[in-house]
């Protein structure tokens, strides 16, 4: 991350002097400047025109004022800066690139799997691709428009940024997981801004470029330009921040199994955004409705154990009766998982419903079900030496169910399952089977402020031609601290008030 962090300074620095240089054109009257009513529109040059456009304020509404050729120049002098800044750190034999290297990768490749450790490729390389997604969305284009920035950005840095061959494995997630991830940054970056008002201050504009680097880089750069914020519709949502500690945690490997007993930090943020259900509420954007979740772990320094997405991309409302409300159709997710012992990633695309049920009056019952196909990576956490996971081609499904006791309580249960084979993959010498189950019971005690337990279980059987067979298994239990977003736990109402 510091090879971001380093680059993130740089870009900011030149950013900033780029819009002042491409304004100072002393040969523009400041009393004739395209804009202005009495400006003949008809007689200005191209660059005027451009100058006339860089001055238009963004309306997400009526798409006017967006700019496709801002991020087109922004990501290229990232990469840039990226690729400068890992030479200066790593050398030149992995980052050494030149105009010959770049054109023998877009001609001849050869594309491949590389064999970067997993936390680079499944954790590092996405939030890259969230920059690129973000200095296109922030610059007022489409979700889908953004979509095809990153994957170009992703391809300029697989052939450009790097001496190796290009991989197919950060392509995917770099240009595909980089948008899932990076709309979700998006979005919950501009609901930060929204909710300040239409100045937002200090803090909402600082926490919203920690949310999302690329819209703090654009807000400060282009001053009114692009700080219209993406209008959110008022969606239903339902967040919540964890700080608790594990109490024990066990663990199994190949039949042998031990319990530790020593005391870890952990910490989650959780964000469901659009629930269903908020009368006229319309889900008519991608990522009108997502689920994100984050947890870290302090083990001999903090680390995160997982990053879980799925978004809404496509699909209609339905109901049933009075008391169900509905979402259906393709949902786009990335997932990044890493307990103790072992690790498992995907980005895939799945069919599925979003819903939530009123039992009674007062008790409500939310669920997600999703299947699909994906394409991901798993292994074993272990020496530097032993690399057991690999890529292939995969299925996963998602069960998700939330009972809400009105405002005293929520019972969630969860379980995921992902099957990596070797289909897709240079490597087809094994396959992967993970399941990861969590329940979590949650009390209110005052206010937004709960407590609750947790268990969580994760299990991987792994079958590979060249090694051992691997059985894997982690059970935690642990109590934590609850700051919730809203005190009826995110059940939605849209029932006449008896």
């Amino acid at each position: 991350m510091g090879r971001l962090r380093w680059a993130g300074i740089l870009t900011l620095v030149l950013m900033a002097t780029w819009p002042a240089l491409a304004d100072d054109d002393p040969s523009v009257s400041s009393t004739t400047a395209p804009g202005d009513p009495n400006y003949p529109e008809a007689m200005a040059t191209p660059r005027e025109k451009w100058k006339g456009a860089s001055k238009r304020v963004l309306d997400w509404e009526a798409r006017t004022g967006r700019s496709y050729l801002i991020p087109a120049v922004e990501i290229p002098i990232f990469i840039m800066l990226l690729n400068v800044s890992d030479r200066l750190i790593y050398g030149n034999d992995i980052y050494g690139t030149d105009p010959t290297t770049t054109w023998d990768h877009v001609r001849k490749g050869p594309w491949q799997f590389d064999a970067d450790d997993f936390r680079t490729n499944q954790a590092f390389h996405p939030y890259q691709g969230t920059i690129y997604f973000g200095l296109a969305r922030s610059a007022g284009l489409t979700y889908w428009e953004s979509l095809l920035y990153t994957s170009a950005g992703s391809f300029l840095w697989e052939t450009a940024g790097e001496n190796g061959p290009p991989s197919i494995n950060d392509q995917v997630a770099s240009g595909i997981a980089g948008s899932f991830f990076g709309e979700e940054l998006f979005r919950m970056a501009n609901m930060t801004l929204e909710r300040g008002g239409k100045r937002p201050g200090f803090w909402r504009e600082l926490g919203a470029a920690f949310i999302s680097p690329p819209i703090g880089v654009n807000r400060l750069v282009f001053g009114d330009r692009f700080k219209t914020v993406l209008p959110s519709r008022n969606p239903a949502t339902f967040t919540r921040v964890r700080l608790g500690a594990s109490l024990t945690e066990k663990v199994s490997n190949q039949g042998v199994s031990s319990t530790l007993h020593n005391k870890e930090a952990t910490g989650e943020f959780f964000m469901a955004y659009g629930l269903p259900g908020k009368p006229g509420y319309r889900y008519i954007r991608p990522f009108d409705y997502f689920h994100f979740e984050a947890a870290a772990v302090a083990n001999n320094g903090s680390s995160f154990e997982n990053i879980m997405t799925r978004g809404f991309l496509l699909g209609r409302r339905y109901e049933v009766g009075d008391s169900y409300r509905g979402i259906w159709g393709l949902y786009g997710n990335y997932d990044y998982i890493s307990p103790r012992t072992f690790r498992v990633s995907t980005t895939g695309a799945s069919l599925g419903t979003t819903g939530q049920l009123w039992l009674s009056r007062k008790v409500a019952l939310q669920g997600t079900v999703l299947a699909g196909p994906g394409f991901g990576a798993a292994g074993t956490v272990a020496g530097e030496g032993d690399r057991d996971y690999h890529y292939g081609a995969a299925a996963q499904g998602l069960l998700s169910l939330r009972l809400i006791f009105g405002k005293l309580a929520m019972l969630d249960a969860t379980g995921r399952e992902f099957y990596i084979s070797g289909v897709g993959s240079a490597e087809r010498r094994g396959t992967e089977q993970i399941a990861r189950g969590n329940v979590s019971f949650t009390v209110r005690i005052y206010g937004r402020h709960a407590v609750g337990v947790q268990y969580i279980q994760s299990r991987r059987d792994a079958d590979y031609s060249n090694i051992p067979e691997r059985h894997q298994t982690t059970e935690t239990f642990s109590l934590a601290y609850n700051f919730l977003g809203d005190t009826r736990f995110g059940a939605v109402e849209w029932r006449d008030e008896p």
